[in-house]
């Protein structure tokens, strides 16, 4: 009787302070829901909050199983409950591993109707509990289903709890496990908004691209001549070319899904995962075709496949990439989808990634010609306001060998210009500051130069100026400047080429090798000594010689032959690995035919400003007085 009025008590007491506590959490909830900005894409929506719900549970739950172990009443010291046995009073008591706890047989004037105190044992406890008469009940206190869930169940709950509390924080909403180690995740649809209306240039890769949005519109055209349509289409190109944006056009042509995927988002820590992954793409894309897959980066997972794991391969990787053959090998042409794929190193690409019946196609997107240059600014200046002197042309032909991303960067920066000017239309000075800026760098300002360092750099670019205007292939001269720019350029000379040009013959390469000493003759004319400027001009005439005796096979001596064997590490350009297959004799000789060259390009710069010395001073003086001057300038001064 006694433990179950205990226990309804106990229960009744923390229903109600479990609902107190439920209803001042609710409260708090609410107004920190309503201090929290909404998120992207989630205004309006409500979120519940489960993680409070399941640990409330799990206190109710807890407060039910611990009864056995409350205590009630006033805690009284273990003599004194000795002294109330002897003397009878005690009425009933419950004895455990840590509390007694009990009754009287009548209200006590210090104490009250019910006690509780701690146990020091003793064994004797029992018989004297026996010979005062007491009613009393031994408990073991142990309660195993207590003990497992105090142990072991809720440092569990908590931690996972917790842990599902703070993960949608740590990555960003996603939901998904600190190590990503989900095998699923759901594709992206992106709006096919984007047409070959908006992108400029690159007419061959449109023209190419062209035919597979038939395909994906009229495939049937295709399957009656017996033909099917491609699997895979590879965009090769340098950074900034725009491939990304032709996959995006393609689908805004064809009107199907466009799914836009980075090679790395298959890679994760455990091996198997980006294989699941792979199926899991080409599974949803079934069920969504007519659709484009697009893989951004695909040298991320289509490296060759090399040796063992421990002499440098990579087991998770290998396995994305065999699942991805696999998958491109199996699914069949008509089912509609088309995987695209860009890349800016395909010479690392697996071989068998790149056979026919994989990526059919192999689009180069190559870098813009004048007249793509012209169409690209034009599209990127038409939301600006711009100046009714603003020459296009002429700011194209500025930027030979410039991507779509670095035009898009020149017309922004224009327009930063102007705005810092407080202007209200872009002008053509602040196209050319941006140029500028793109390619030399921003000026600095605060770094002044010395009057003789200023005296050395204006003789040096004037010589480079005056050499390129007396020579047959020099390209004119566009602009002069000796304000500091960038890291450690200390001034530029800029010429502007005439045509665009794909071959250079001897004469021009000889005309240019005498153009990149010509500053340095000027040092050495001027002030009788030379200086450490005219170190990136030598790499370069070197640079020039060599591949005229080597590659290029312009040496008399040597004749029409190539020396060494020379791989290029990047298909879109960079570094060489050279391998050296010719003897010591034939490596005296072409030692001495490339520093021929070079001394024939010397004593070319050297007569030039040896007869156009006045203009020089002149040039060099104009230089050290306004610091930038225009080919206008130029021209008059030669005159």
């Amino acid at each position: 009787m006694f433990e179950q009025q205990k226990f309804n008590e106990y229960l009744k007491y923390s229903l109600d302070g479990l609902s107190a506590f439920w209803e001042r959490l609710r409260a708090a909830w609410r107004q920190w829901r309503e201090n929290q900005p909404p998120a992207a894409g989630n205004e309006g929506k409500g979120q519940s909050p489960k993680f409070l719900v399941y640990f409330l549970v799990g206190l109710f739950l807890l407060s039910l199983v611990s009864g056995g172990e409350h205590v009630q009443g006033v805690e009284i010291p273990y003599s004194k409950f000795l002294t109330l046995v002897n003397e009878e009073q005690v009425d009933k008591a419950t004895v455990t591993q840590r509390f007694i706890n009990g009754s009287l047989k009548s209200e006590n004037r210090d104490i009250g109707k019910y006690f509780y105190t701690i146990p020091l044992w003793d064994v004797d406890l029992a018989n004297t509990l026996q010979q005062h008469k007491v009613q009393y009940v031994v408990r073991s206190g142990e309660n195993w289903l207590n003990n497992m869930i105090f142990n072991w169940v809720l440092p569990i709950v908590i931690f996972a709890g917790v842990w599902m509390w703070l993960l949608p924080k740590m990555t960003g909403g996603a939901g998904r496990s600190i190590l990503n180690l989900g095998n699923k995740f759901r594709l992206k649809q992106e709006a096919g908004n984007i047409t070959f209306n908006d992108v400029a240039g690159a007419e061959s890769a449109k023209q190419e691209l062209k035919e597979t949005i038939e395909f994906l519109i009229s495939p049937e055209k295709l399957q009656k001549l017996g033909g099917r349509m491609p699997k895979g289409v590879l965009l090769v190109g340098a950074p900034g070319t725009g491939k990304t944006l032709l996959a995006r056009a393609v689908s805004g042509e064809a009107g199907v899904p466009f799914f836009n995927i980075s090679a790395s988002e298959f890679i994760e820590l455990f091996v198997g995962v980006g294989a699941a992954r792979v199926r899991d793409l080409f599974e949803q894309a079934r069920q969504k075709a007519p659709c484009i897959i697009f893989i951004d980066e695909l040298d991320a997972i289509g490296r060759a496949r090399g040796g063992p794991a421990t002499m440098g391969g990579n087991d998770e990787r290998e396995q994305t990439l065999n699942q991805l053959l696999t998958e491109m090998d199996g699914f069949d042409p008509s089912s509609g989808v088309v995987v695209m794929a860009a890349t800016n190193r395909p010479e690392i690409l697996d071989k068998a990634l790149l056979r026919a019946g994989r990526f059919d196609r192999q689009i180069v997107v190559d870098k813009p010609d004048l007249q793509d240059r012209i169409a690209i600014l034009t599209l990127h200046c038409r939301g600006m306001q711009l100046d009714a002197g603003v020459d296009l042309a002429t700011v194209a032909r500025r930027t030979p060998g410039f991507v779509g991303a670095d035009l898009s960067n020149i017309a922004n920066e224009a327009a930063i210009m102007a705005a810092r000017g407080d202007r209200t239309t872009v002008s053509m000075p602040d196209f050319e500051a941006a140029i500028d800026r793109v390619m030399a760098g921003p000026e600095k300002k605060n770094r002044v130069l010395g009057i003789e360092e200023k005296r050395r750099v204006a003789y040096h670019e004037a010589g480079h100026a005056l050499i390129a205007e007396n020579t047959p292939t020099g390209q004119p001269v566009h602009k002069i400047s000796i304000i500091p720019r960038g890291v450690s350029a200390l001034g530029f000379t800029l010429q502007l080429p005439v045509e665009e040009k794909y071959l250079s013959t001897e004469p021009e390469l000889k005309d240019q090798l005498a153009i990149l000493l010509g500053g340095r003759v000027a040092e050495q004319m001027a002030l009788n000594s030379v200086s450490t400027g005219a170190q990136n001009d030598l790499e370069k005439a070197t640079e020039i010689a060599r591949n005229m005796v080597c590659y290029l096979g312009m040496s008399e001596k040597l004749g029409p032959l190539i020396y060494g064997h020379r791989q290029q590490l990047q298909f879109l350009g960079g570094d060489y690995s050279e391998q050296r297959n010719y003897s010591e004799e034939t490596a005296r000789l072409i030692d001495s035919e490339i520093k021929a060259l070079i001394q024939q390009a010397e004593q070319r710069a050297l007569q030039i400003l040896t007869e156009k010395r006045t203009q020089l001073d002149l040039l060099a003086d104009l230089l050290q007085d306004k610091e930038v001057v225009l080919r206008e300038e130029i021209l008059s001064l030669l005159a």
